[in-house]
């Protein structure tokens, strides 16, 4: 059963608070991602692989780890309908597309420099990647050829496009976030969102809200139609690096170097749940049918045993 309204949503995750820890990678996991369906997860790291994962019967089991790239997997996201299809973005200045039913690499796309951020588009035609140099290549995603790029005269950190395709979102280092028009590529708006460097964006599956995480540990959400800010969530001490919505658009998740993940409401921005880490977390998603999290922890600072492992948050507590 899944519930409803905030009370009925607190009480679940006092009964599915547990954690399982699934080890993935030899080092530092940056990306992870769950496919359209929810059946595989996929996770890329500092160690140059890419590890898939089955999730059945509230199990992630390992299948495969692709190999190819030849520098650090820095983020990753799979086609939005066909849930086969993973693309990967890498500091060896290529993009990368894996088809998890042959378990192999269909193509490589070279790219201007060393790729950090990537993005999918949600008609499945076109993926956008952002570089170290705030170039953002359009790749063709049918025919695996760069369609066009554009050289930004401000620090790009992660591209989002609306769910209707029509606008392009990047978040940047003054705290604003840039719209332009798609295909097209002209600005449409600027939208002053934080008063310190906007790092992530991410739009729920409704379509209704995104959400910003900024350098001020704010996460901000706002209205998809007409980019009116509708609240602020502010119980993060340090900047908010990874944000994620759940499959209904009702629960906003939040991450940053704090020793918890934050659960939001997105309806009141009240706190929900928060999930206990050992260290800076700075990647999580949502899985697309059920309230699971996945995230991945930081290595540094003496945390060894996090090194290389996969998170999943929302199991039923042993106690309960």
């Amino acid at each position: 059963m899944i519930p409803s309204s905030y009370d009925s949503i607190k009480k679940y995750f006092e009964i599915y608070n547990r954690s399982k820890d699934i080890p993935a990678h030899l080092s530092k996991v940056h990306s992870v991602d769950w496919n359209a369906d929810g059946r595989r997860l996929a996770s890329g790291s500092f160690d140059k692989t890419v590890s898939l994962f089955s999730f059945s019967n509230e199990k992630l089991t390992k299948e495969h780890i692709f190999k190819g790239h030849t520098d650090s997997v820095d983020q990753l996201c799979w086609h939005p309908m066909n849930s086969d299809l993973l693309a990967t973005a890498s500091l060896d200045k290529t993009v990368r597309l894996w088809d998890a039913r042959s378990v192999k690499c269909v193509a490589t796309i070279e790219t201007p420099g060393e790729n950090i951020n990537i993005s999918w588009a949600p008609d499945g035609q076109t993926i956008a990647v952002g570089n170290k140099e705030d170039v953002v290549t359009f790749i063709d995603a049918r025919a695996c050829k760069l369609r066009t790029q554009k050289e930004f005269k401000f620090e790009v950190n992660e591209i989002s496009w609306n769910k209707e395709n029509d606008l392009f979102f990047l978040t940047s280092g003054q705290g604003c976030v840039y719209v332009l028009n798609y295909p097209n590529l002209e600005q449409q708006y600027v939208i002053n969102a934080h008063l310190a460097t906007c790092f992530c964006i991410e739009f729920d599956p409704t379509g209704k809200y995104f959400a910003v995480g900024s350098a001020d540990a704010m996460v901000s959400i706002w209205d998809s139609n007409n980019f009116a800010c509708l609240r602020t969530v502010s119980r993060l001490e340090w900047p908010a690096r990874a944000i994620s919505f759940s499959y209904d658009g009702k629960l906003l998740a939040s991450a940053s170097e704090d020793m918890f993940i934050d659960i939001s409401y997105v309806e009141t921005g009240d706190r929900v749940f928060a999930v206990p880490t050992e260290s800076p977390t700075f990647t999580i998603a949502f899985h697309p049918k059920k309230y699971i999290l996945a995230y991945a922890c930081d290595d540094k600072d003496g945390h060894q045993r996090d090194a290389g492992t996969v998170k999943l948050f929302g199991f039923k507590s042993s106690d309960s």
